[in-house]
């Protein structure tokens, strides 16, 4: 990871560079920076020409002093908190980054224009914005006085990459009979949501189980910001527009759950289910399209119904229509936790409807590095092909993670 000295950069220079780079027109190239660097009479080495032309290019065409942030591809998130309080995410919990902004002045600029590479504004009167970016950034901005410290600013990565099954496991998210499990899920189409709290690994799971969907099936995907990328050979992406600036134009997820069903999908995912959309894709899943899949944001999967509850709420849907919809819509629940070792499947659940109330069974629960079975593992066995007495504790999964 690069060190702080080469993220920081002399701010006359930088005002100099930017405006002879930017004085005529032209895309902006390492040549050009040199070049203006040259011209600014600033005597540097090799390594610090070197240096500055990468500072520079970042700051006018990059992420600034982030920029050495992403090179590292495990990099998923990073956090700017103040000038010199940068955070960042590698799949490991938050660290400390080496990097740090001259001050609130170069956050501020970075921060604006990056929301206005992304067709949006950031000003007083539009303090708080969340826009995607070419190259799979999402940006989320928020100015003072919003901001009691100074302008935050919140880079999410989507990288081109995804993870398979085998790298997954070896990473500690599962071990083999969740793999097994997992796989199954997919294969017999049952409908899943991936429950657990940001940044828990829920899109990533979500993107690779996709990814083991036969070739001839048209997934359609519905997503707020477009973060899934699934290696599969027929993928339709749709993804939900704000306002601009004149108040008009929105398109949210309700509609483009409505418009997907226009287009024939296989498998319908909704890569967020955070609002109205719930009653939508519900109703989907309740008219032929078995296979679904999404995400959800929950403590533990049994605060899963309550959320499907309250997001149902939202949509004017009563409690008994939430749990007779979801009953029969959605098969099973898995689970993601943060741990010291990295991701983890908690555990997998199946949806059941007990008397009045919704709820989620376990089937597979994780007890610290043990893998435990649920009251509803006959039952999940059962609807996988699977044998319910080859299970935990028979040796060949006892640890519910194959990884370090």
């Amino acid at each position: 990871m690069p060190g702080g000295a080469e993220s920081r950069i002399d701010a006359r220079l930088l005002e100099t560079v930017r405006a002879t780079v930017l004085s005529d027109a032209g895309p902006l190239t390492p040549s050009r920076v040199a070049a203006a660097v040259q011209a600014s009479g600033k005597v540097l080495g090799t390594a610090g020409a070197l240096a500055a032309v990468d500072s520079i290019s970042a700051e006018l065409n990059g992420l600034g002093p982030l920029q050495p942030l992403i090179r590292d591809p495990l990099v998923t998130d990073i956090f700017v908190n103040a000038p010199d309080s940068v955070w960042f995410d590698r799949g490991r919990g938050l660290e400390r980054a080496p990097v740090a902004f001259v001050g609130e002045t170069q956050v501020r600029a970075l921060a604006a224009r990056l929301v206005a590479a992304g067709g949006r504004r950031l000003d007083d009167s539009s303090p708080c914005v969340d826009v995607r970016l070419d190259g799979g950034y999402r940006i989320h901005a928020v100015l003072p006085p919003i901001s009691t410290a100074g302008t935050l600013l919140s880079v999410r990565i989507r990288r081109e990459s995804v993870f398979s099954m085998d790298e997954l496991g070896r990473g500690g998210m599962f071990g083999p009979l969740v793999r097994d499990v997992l796989e199954r899920i997919v294969a017999r189409r049952l409908s899943f949501l991936i429950s657990g709290a940001t940044g828990s690994g829920k899109t990533t799971l979500l993107a690779t189980l996709l990814g083991l969907c036969l070739p001839g099936e048209r997934l359609v995907l519905i997503e707020d910001a477009s973060e899934l990328n699934p290696v599969h050979p027929h993928v339709v992406s749709l993804e939900s527009r704000h306002t601009n600036i004149e108040g008009g134009g929105a398109v949210d997820l309700a509609e483009l759950v409505r418009q997907a069903l226009r287009m024939r999908p296989d498998r319908l995912v909704v890569g967020e289910c955070r609002g109205a959309e719930v009653r939508e894709l519900l109703m989907a899943m309740n008219t032929g399209h078995t296979g679904a899949g999404g995400t959800i944001h929950a403590n533990t999967a049994a605060a899963v119904p309550a959320r499907l509850t309250a997001l149902g709420a939202l949509a004017g849907m009563g409690a008994d229509a939430v749990r007779l919809q979801a009953v029969s819509a959605v098969d099973a629940v898995v689970h993601l936790e943060r741990t010291r070792q990295g991701r983890q499947v908690a555990s997998v659940g199946l949806v059941v409807g007990n008397g009045p109330e919704l709820a989620v069974t376990a089937a597979l629960e994780a007890a610290g590095q043990e893998l435990l079975a649920g009251p509803a593992w006959p039952e999940l066995a059962e609807r996988l092909g699977l044998d319910a007495h080859d299970g935990p504790g028979t040796g060949r999964s006892a640890l519910i993670s194959a990884g370090p």
